[in-house]
């Protein structure tokens, strides 16, 4: 099985929307974080991300006897020579099989100019944290804490 990227559009932004939901339904369930948490918020969210000129939506696809199945997406936001992975998403049947993993690899090749890599994730999820320590994040030592039981770690690269 092959991972590919296809970058969104405008008209793609209720797909993306209900792709991003399913993907951080367990998350919000588990955090109750509806202030931050992506799984909370709402469809004029995604188009605004859509019509910002430094934003990038790609579908993660998955290739499988000649169809592609759309079973996430991330956003990358280009600022030039830093790029900050903003959000992946992999819907839940499709997570645990390194497909993140390969959609971040194939990202990161399509901004040959980028000099540095950030994102976040939740510090308290470690096989996130584990993810991306083995992509080569390195945390820079900045801990934003959201509530008990839930900080938000800084990566880059």
């Amino acid at each position: 099985m092959l991972i590919t990227l296809e970058k969104a559009g405008l008209n793609d932004a209720a797909e993306l929307y209900r792709l991003q939901i399913k993907s951080f339904c367990a998350l919000l369930r588990r955090y109750q974080d509806y202030s931050s948490s992506p799984g909370a918020e709402k469809p004029e969210r995604t188009i605004q991300r859509l019509m910002d000129p430094s934003t990038d939506y790609y579908f993660i696809s998955l290739q499988e006897d000649r169809q592609a199945t759309h079973i996430g997406a991330l956003r990358i936001c280009n600022l030039g020579e830093l790029c900050k992975l903003k959000q992946i998403f992999i819907l839940p049947d499709y997570q645990g099989n390194g497909y993140a993993q390969m959609a971040i690899a194939a990202a990161e090749a399509l901004y040959p100019f980028c000099k540095r890599w950030e994102l976040d994730t939740i510090l308290q999820k470690a096989k996130l944290c584990y993810l991306y320590e083995k992509l080569g994040y390195r945390k820079t030592g900045k801990v934003e804490h959201v509530k008990d039981g839930m900080d938000i770690v800084f990566y880059a690269k």
